[in-house]
């Protein structure tokens, strides 16, 4: 399946801000399963664009814009083709449990097995756990299905109750919460419970009438690493593996490491955030792609040298002037 996705982001201060500095993570990933075909990233007030990849292989574009505004306004959009995962088996072997612990014992995926800041085990988690039964038995893959499942039932989804960034508490307090929630109460449990590798996927999702999500927002799963599968996301807010209606972004170990924008600015002002994510299918051949489009202004492409390099005098004009 093709689609193409506007991804439109405002924030709107108080009072005139400057000297902001952006992270931007919003353009799809290239994998087995998912072509990035085009991508497209425009801000408002205008800035030169910079772009890198890190360690995770997510691209990051990067901007700063040094003079005072009230506003700043970026607009992504991509055109990506997904292509449907193979049927996953009825179940894996037990003794895949020995072959993940082996694959782990050489500290490969370390940083996928620890806590986070966002799914560090917490009492709530805990007693969640127990009510849930959650521990190695059978094989990994069907314990996986069956805790997808169970989250499901559990929690409610409930766009309202928490934000993005909240700490898992909140919604277990609730019993309720939203996709981002719902994906780091799993990957704590995976990572606490099951002691497998898990990572965080930021994303969208190509909307049905009966799933969970807020259209036009963005959407959050979970992927785990198993023997023989490499890496298969669970969406427990709809209750789903991962596939064709899924359209990856970015992987870290929660939230934090991937928020789809992330910025400092000098000033004191408060500020108001608008998002809106627009998915459609397209045909190969559709007349309206948004590449046909002019470009307000160029993007320049620059290492991830040059790039550290501008952060760094960016944070230190910022850091002397407000001495």
């Amino acid at each position: 399946m093709r689609y193409t996705v506007r991804h439109v982001t405002q924030y709107r201060y108080t009072s005139p801000v400057a000297e902001s500095v952006t992270e931007v993570r919003m353009q799809p990933v290239t994998t087995v399963r998912q072509r990035c075909l085009a991508f497209r990233l425009q801000v408002q007030p205008l800035a030169t664009l910079f772009t890198f990849q890190d360690h995770q292989g997510n691209h990051v574009h990067h901007f700063s814009q040094p003079a005072p505004h009230d506003e700043l306004v970026i607009v992504a959009e991509s055109e990506v083709e997904v292509s449907p995962r193979p049927p996953l088996p009825a179940a894996l072997a037990p003794g895949d449990w020995g072959q993940i612990d082996t694959r782990t014992a050489s500290s490969e995926h370390w940083d996928l097995l620890a806590p986070s800041e966002m799914t560090a085990p917490t009492p709530l988690l805990d007693t969640l756990a127990n009510e849930l039964d959650v521990a190695r038995c059978g094989d990994p893959l069907t314990v996986l299905l069956a805790l997808n499942a169970a989250l499901y039932r559990t929690l409610a989804y409930d766009a309202q109750s928490t934000r993005v960034d909240s700490p898992i508490d909140e919604a277990l307090a609730q019993r309720r919460g939203v996709c981002q929630d719902f994906s780091h109460i799993m990957l704590g449990l995976v990572r606490h419970r099951l002691r497998l590798p898990c990572r965080y996927v930021s994303g969208y999702l190509y909307p049905r009438h009966d799933d969970h999500s807020t259209p036009g927002a963005t959407h959050a799963w979970a992927e785990v690493w198993l023997p023989g599968l490499e890496w298969v996301g669970f969406d427990p807010t709809n209750n789903v593996v991962a596939g064709e209606r899924h359209i990856h972004v970015a992987v870290g170990r929660d939230y934090q490491d991937v928020p789809p924008t992330r910025g400092v600015f000098k000033g004191g002002a408060g500020s108001e955030l608008t998002v809106s994510v627009r998915v459609h299918p397209c045909d190969e051949t559709s007349p309206d792609s948004f590449l046909e489009q002019p470009v307000e202004k160029p993007a320049y492409r620059a290492t991830i040298e040059e790039l550290q390099s501008r952060y760094t005098q960016t944070v230190l004009a910022i850091q002397m002037q407000q001495q």
